[in-house]
């Protein structure tokens, strides 16, 4: 790698690790990691060279790169070449990840739970496994629909979500609560005063 910062060849060469895990191979994570943290666009030749990567290994990579929507393509007045950067803002870049996981993995398993859920079952054993079938669905949907309403959250708002972290689930409790505290206490009737 011919980068002079030992800061960012430990980012990049971390990037493509951890892109294995994520679904994507090295070559994939180090050329997103090496736009993300660049001071500017670069075009795919500047990218092999940096990364000591073949050209056409290069390419493939920015072009999954781009089925992502984790690169954006741009020309420089008087210069032919296609350039490349990443998106800067990291509420966006999560916004990206989570929406193209949502198409990709989520929906097709919800499609899939959804067409299991409407056959007709005769069996005591596929009876069982449609019930896990329909609690699978559920709780993928209920997730979905949350995200759906977190997406829709300015990054200020969501930063502030986010920093209450255990306290929605004290929050949460006093609810539940204060709700059965309610179920206990009768109700007065119009000629006795309310207790307590």
């Amino acid at each position: 790698m011919h980068t002079h910062s030992p800061l960012a060849a430990s980012f990049i060469l971390h990037f493509g690790e951890m892109g294995s895990r994520w679904g994507v191979n090295r070559t994939v994570g180090q050329i997103y990691a090496l736009l993300f943290i660049s001071n500017r666009p670069m075009h795919a030749d500047e990218i092999a060279e940096t990364l000591t990567m073949s050209r056409s290994n290069v390419g493939l990579g920015l072009k999954e790169l781009q089925a992502w929507k984790l690169t954006r393509l741009q020309h420089l007045p008087g210069d032919r070449r296609d350039y490349y950067s990443a998106p800067q803002d990291v509420w966006e870049i999560f916004r990206i990840l989570v929406e193209e996981r949502r198409q990709r993995e989520v929906e097709p398993t919800l499609t899939l739970l959804r067409d299991s859920l409407q056959q007709e079952v005769g069996s005591e054993i596929d009876r069982v496994a449609q019930q896990r079938m329909h609690e699978m669905y559920n709780m993928m949907q209920l997730l979905m629909d949350w995200l759906t309403d977190i997406q829709k959250l300015s990054p200020e708002t969501l930063k502030r979500l986010l920093r209450l972290g255990g306290k929605v689930a004290k929050l949460l409790d006093f609810v539940d609560r204060m709700g059965e505290s309610r179920k206990e206490t009768p109700a007065a009737t119009p000629d006795e005063p309310p207790k307590g």
